[in-house]
């Protein structure tokens, strides 16, 4: 129950800075540096990661649906960013394999508040 509790104080912070740095991103990503804003997309990329498709928080989109594409939805994200990238998933998931499997040895994927 505490880590319900404390999610939701951190989330009622949280959420409307969240808004704002979407509003940020957009900014940056006319008139911006190219670094602060492909920090931006990979911190976003990672959110709807683990909030959209359950996944790790350490992981991207696209390396998760390489490792479930036996799965529908993550056909589909490979067939679309093969549209722009040929074989985006795999390249990220070898590019980001080694940090999924370090969070999983060292059980950073449990809870932290008890």
């Amino acid at each position: 129950m505490k880590e319900r509790f404390a999610g939701f104080v951190l989330m009622t912070a949280i959420v409307p800075m969240a808004l704002l740095g979407y509003l940020i991103l957009v900014l940056v990503g006319f008139f911006g540096k190219t670094e602060r804003g492909r920090s931006g997309v990979r911190a976003l990329d990672h959110f709807v990661n683990a909030s959209v498709f359950n996944g790790l928080a350490w992981e991207s989109v696209s390396s998760h649906a390489w490792r479930m594409r036996e799965k529908r939805w993550a056909k589909l994200v490979i067939w679309v960013t093969n549209l722009f990238h040929d074989n985006h998933c795999m390249r990220s998931n070898k590019r980001e394999q080694a940090v999924v499997d370090l969070v999983l040895e060292k059980g950073l994927h449990h809870q932290t508040i008890k």
